[in-house]
């Protein structure tokens, strides 16, 4: 069973991936309740999920509850990782989709029902498109970012 993931080796890529497979699927449950008329239920699934962003953007992704699960769980039955990534990127990407999922989360507290199932719906597809073919909308962000020198790397 492997370690805390280090920085500085990088992460297993499959571990986000693993992540952004179950953020797929409640983020899919919680537009369907919104969408059924189940505006509460709906409402603070998307504020546990945008806690679990926040969560993934202040601790690191590999530090999050799927993290873990993936290490403890799925990542020993595998081969080995052939290659490493940063954990900056995918750790970026989870602040973008807390800034998402808490938008809908602030505007279905005020009383628009229907910002928490497009806010979800938002996060699902690029959850999705992370789980489903390795495309990391937030990453791409950040390398954007990067470039621009908008954000700093150490």
């Amino acid at each position: 069973m492997s370690q805390q993931p280090d920085p500085a080796r990088g992460i297993d890529p499959r571990g986000p991936r693993f992540g952004a497979a179950i953020t797929s699927v409640l983020l899919l449950v919680d537009v369907v309740l919104g969408v059924a008329g189940a505006a509460l239920a709906a409402w603070i699934l998307l504020a546990v999920i945008a806690a679990l962003f926040l969560w993934g953007a202040i601790a690191g992704v590999g530090r999050t509850p799927w993290s873990v699960l993936y290490r403890r769980l799925v990542q020993p039955r595998l081969a080995p990782a052939t290659e490493r990534e940063d954990p900056r990127p995918p750790t970026f990407a989870q602040g973008v989709g807390f800034a998402v999922t808490v938008a809908g989360v602030v505007l279905g507290a005020f009383g628009l029902a229907s910002a928490v199932p497009i806010a979800a719906a938002l996060a699902f597809i690029a959850a999705f498109l992370n789980a489903a073919f390795g495309l990391c909308l937030g990453c791409r962000l950040y390398v954007l970012l990067v470039r621009a020198r908008v954000i700093r790397t150490a």
